[in-house]
């Protein structure tokens, strides 16, 4: 008599994500977030160049216009970083998750980095700076885009890398604040002897060496944290593990 057959398997339900309080690091990232759209863009609301935080050239007529096209593209794109690492919000609503990232890679290479490029030659910082904006614009541009194709090729866990990549890109821009403040407070005691008083001297010292480390201490500190995290031995998709 032949054997009953097997019932085929019950499908289980999906893991929920983690809890919000496994990943303590959101709610500090949004209000770091919300702190510094609330310290950066009221002095562009108004749309005056007078009131703009950065000196604007007056020969170039589409100077302020690109800035502030990438200041208030660049305020959209703080607030969907917040969406695109939220655990939960992937877990639970990945649609969200998509349209969201979709968002940040079209609207962002549109509006932040295309400008960001355009306005970098004309920074007032001098050619350490604009050299310094120059190279953050192609990197962004380049993590984004390739972090975009990752996910159309269906490569999730190398999107995963270069969208973090350039989330962290885009927050050394907010980190460029505490930086200068932190190099303000080494600099202050050399103005009288290094810059002989002159506040503008030391301004334009600092910037450069704020300008790089804002950007570059972050993204090699995400390097190091992929490189943690990946997992050992060939990826999916290749080599051994596709055999």
């Amino acid at each position: 008599m032949a054997a009953p057959a097997a019932a085929p398997p019950t499908p289980t339900a999906d893991p929920p994500g983690p809890r919000w309080w496994r990943r303590p690091w959101i709610l500090p990232l949004a209000l770091f977030s919300l702190a510094f759209l609330g310290f950066a863009l009221p002095p562009y609301a108004g749309l005056d160049p007078e009131a703009a935080r950065f000196p604007i050239r007056e020969d170039v007529p589409w100077h302020y216009p690109v800035m502030v096209t990438h200041i208030f593209g660049g305020a959209v794109l703080t607030l969907l970083v917040i969406l695109q690492v939220w655990p939960w919000l992937r877990a639970r609503h990945p649609a969200v998750h998509r349209w969201s990232g979709r968002t940040y890679v079209m609207f962002g290479v549109s509006f932040v980095g295309v400008p960001a490029l355009l306005i970098a030659p004309l920074s007032h910082t001098g050619i350490s700076g604009q050299a310094s904006s120059v190279v953050w614009a192609l990197l962004w541009l380049s993590c984004t885009v390739l972090g975009y194709r990752m996910a159309r090729r269906r490569r999730y866990a190398e999107h995963r890398e270069w969208m973090l990549r350039s989330f962290v890109l885009l927050f050394g821009i907010a980190l460029n604040r505490p930086v200068v403040f932190l190099f303000i407070l080494i600099a202050i005691p050399q103005l009288d002897t290094t810059f002989g008083g002159d506040t503008d001297a030391m301004a334009m010292a600092i910037a450069p060496a704020s300008s790089f480390l804002s950007w570059v201490l972050p993204l090699l500190f995400v390097e190091w944290w992929i490189k943690y995290r990946r997992p050992r031995g060939p990826r999916p998709g290749t080599g051994a593990a596709t055999a």
